[in-house]
């Protein structure tokens, strides 16, 4: 196993190690020197050349280097398939103001935007991601049912004066009959309704900034009225309150009304294709994805706003998102498999005083400790100095583990709890199997389509 120094990003959306940051909690633990002035936001946990992970005896040489040296550290089917780079980008979040209204590309647009404006895109790849709760955490993603918008847009004049009158008719007159779907479904939206759904959202997110903001005041002023004659409010009306605090007069305050409010519990998960509209609002969370950093931003913020770009590449799919408990695959150990071919989820939730293996995978792997402590013995194929077989594991510690080796782990005298990211087992078909003679927690009745 590979001992890693990891580095943290400081974005103003993230929260202060006074306020509990898990990021900044995760940074010290690792030896790296808070600032206690600073909101921590992110932990990146890989070879994104934005935040680069680095070898923690050889801090020198980068994550990325050692694995071009040792490129059998990728197994053969991850270097067929994806080359000489780790697939999936990992990373901690600690969100104590809300994230942009944002997409990420497909493929095609990644690589056209990147060619057009690398210094905004700074890669061509696309980024599907599944997020992972490690306190509660809130999310706005993908858009409400047509059903839902439609009693929005009728109850909530603001929001509807920001919009043609036409557009907003076109939503009206398609809901008829619709309804939101249930169970994490998405609904089936029609051809009338994905494009007033279109025209609508790109109305509202076009519209002149002093008429969004003179709206945004209006409503505020109402909604603060109605709380304090009535003591409550609708979770999406207290979710505006918020957001105005954070970014008044913003456009992506009224954009929440068009997309889905989802609450994670710790331990639940959501998975965001590409081109899907989302905002994390609060919480702390593991977050895995396509190795990228392209980001198309709309509102809810101070940084570069794509606007026509965001409003014309998303999918306009409807209905609320799947929301993902995972799977126990053995003992101790669940597995978040989303419907890409990048990555994979582990969360490894051993008691205290408890030993269990972590099979041989064909493909790389990245271990985050973020509680407790305990030992691991690795058995690894390659051999080299930089890896450790026996290293002793704490809160903070990030490892790097080849293809082909297996773990024993042992906790110490409380719970340790170890997330893990790899690449999906879908990849490597029937090639990996558990100790019990399972599949790795292949769904194998469900056809993945990789995007």
């Amino acid at each position: 196993m590979l001992r890693l120094t990891c580095k943290a990003q400081n974005y103003a959306w993230g929260r202060l190690p006074s306020d509990n940051s898990e990021v900044a909690e995760l940074a010290k633990a690792a030896g790296t020197r808070i600032d206690e002035s600073k909101p921590y936001a992110e932990l990146w946990m890989g070879t994104h050349p934005s935040g680069m992970s680095v070898l923690a005896r050889s801090p020198e040489t980068s994550l990325k280097a050692w694995i071009e040296a040792h490129p059998e550290a990728l197994g053969q089917q991850v270097l067929d398939r994806f080359g000489f780079d780790l697939p999936f980008l990992f990373k901690v979040l600690s969100v104590g103001t809300a994230l942009s209204i944002q997409s990420h590309p497909d493929k095609e647009l990644g690589h056209r935007l990147h060619s057009e404006r690398p210094e905004v895109y700074k890669d061509p790849n696309h980024k599907p991601e599944m997020t992972i709760a490690i306190a509660a955490a809130e999310a706005l993603c993908s858009f409400v049912p047509h059903a839902e918008l439609a009693a929005a847009l009728q109850d909530t004049p603001e929001l509807a004066s920001c919009i043609d009158s036409g557009a907003v008719s076109a939503v009206l007159s398609s809901s008829s009959g619709s309804n939101g779907a249930a169970g994490g479904a998405k609904s089936s939206s029609t051809d009338a309704q994905k494009s007033s759904l279109k025209a609508a959202f790109t109305e509202l997110m076009t519209c002149d900034p002093a008429k969004v903001a003179a709206a945004i005041r209006g409503l505020v002023a109402r909604l603060e009225k109605q709380k304090r004659e009535s003591g409550q409010l609708r979770p999406k009306d207290e979710l505006v309150l918020r957001l105005n605090a954070q970014y008044p007069g913003d456009v992506g305050v009224l954009a929440a009304y068009f997309l889905n409010l989802v609450s994670l519990s710790p331990h639940q998960a959501i998975f965001l294709r590409a081109n899907e509209p989302h905002a994390y609002i609060s919480g702390e969370m593991v977050e895995c994805m396509a190795t990228s950093d392209n980001v198309i931003r709309a509102g809810l913020t101070p940084k570069l706003r794509d606007t026509a770009v965001l409003c014309a590449s998303l999918t306009y799919t409807q209905g609320q998102p799947a929301i993902l408990n995972g799977e126990e695959v053995q003992e101790y150990t669940r597995l978040y498999s989303p419907p890409f071919e990048e990555f994979e989820v582990f969360s490894v939730s051993l008691p205290a005083a408890k030993s269990t293996v972590l099979p041989a995978n064909p493909g790389p792997a990245l271990v985050l400790v973020t509680r407790g402590s305990g030992s691991a013995t690795a058995t690894a194929r390659l051999a080299d100095d930089a890896l450790e077989t026996n290293p002793a594991l704490k809160k903070g510690d990030v490892l790097f583990v080849p293809a082909g080796s297996s773990v024993d782990l042992t906790s110490g005298s409380e719970t340790l709890q170890l997330w893990i990211a790899a690449v999906n087992s879908q990849v490597f078909a029937d090639s990996f199997k558990l100790p019990n003679g399972g599949t790795h927690g292949r769904i194998v009745e469900k056809e993945f389509a990789f995007s």
